[in-house]
């Protein structure tokens, strides 16, 4: 991911899910630290210290989540111009931790980075290329890889939901507005109302990005009545039309 909190929305759930399995393992690359970001009201931290402060709401949201990283890369970059540095450089760095872990399945950005943040997009694209060029390798791991996605109906609900509350509806075409995903792309779809409480616990300690993280109050209850699935885009192995759409990000796997 490009900055602490990107993984809220696009993995808390499956962590969750998954946190008592045996075996499982979590390793988690941050390009930046987020120290150029935007700082809620009422949080006490000037921007010089902003970045440290958001590693440490990283590592409480994951405690909340209920699974501490079993390994946690800081790449360092200064946030907002990821794009600026040497792209073989960054997928240097993700190709080490992937070459490292031989993580089953792998999640990151797609070309659009959710948001059109040059930073999404950058850190998505070297991830793809480093998921490759170790995948082609050889050796065990590297299954999967998806970039996160909000599916087109989920988003548009959303939508509608914002102009019945009064509030002000994301644009697409802008930069750092959400964009859905067309439905037909969506190939995972995971379950994960029994473990919301989790998520929104975990999202909770970004205090300092909730303003951006959501714009409008939110409480437990519409948490969980609204956010009930994370959705992926399912980029190698190719999917072919028709595929049923899977329930968890390692189903199937187990089968070959």
């Amino acid at each position: 991911m490009a900055h602490p909190d990107d993984e809220t929305f696009q993995v808390y759930g499956t962590v969750a899910l998954h946190r008592d399995d045996p075996g499982f393992r979590l390793a988690v690359l941050h390009a930046t630290d987020g120290d150029a970001g935007q700082i809620a009201p009422g949080v006490d931290v000037g921007p010089e210290g902003l970045g440290a402060h958001r590693r440490r709401e990283d590592e409480l949201a994951w405690a909340a989540v209920g699974y501490v990283p079993d390994r946690h890369d800081w790449l360092g970059y200064p946030d907002g111009e990821l794009s600026r540095a040497p792209f073989g450089e960054v997928v240097a760095h993700v190709a080490r931790l992937l070459d490292d872990e031989r993580p089953d399945v792998v999640c990151t950005f797609g070309p659009h980075g959710m948001t059109g943040h040059p930073d999404h997009i950058t850190i998505g694209r070297a991830t793809d290329t480093a998921f490759h060029a170790v995948r082609r390798d050889g050796g065990p791991g590297l299954r999967r890889l998806l970039h996160a996605g909000f599916a087109e109906t989920y988003f548009r609900k959303h939508q509608a939901w914002l102009h019945e509350q009064g509030l002000p509806q994301w644009e697409p075409d802008r930069l750092y507005h959400l964009r859905g995903t067309p439905d037909e792309h969506i190939g995972v779809k995971v379950p994960t109302r029994k473990v919301a409480d989790r998520v929104f616990a975990g999202i909770q300690q970004h205090r300092s990005q909730m303003h951006v993280l959501f714009a409008h109050p939110v409480d437990d209850t519409v948490f969980t009545a609204g956010n009930s699935r994370e959705t992926h885009v399912v980029a190698w192995p190719p999917r072919a039309v028709g595929t049923p759409v899977l329930t968890d990000v390692f189903e199937g796997l187990d089968d070959g």
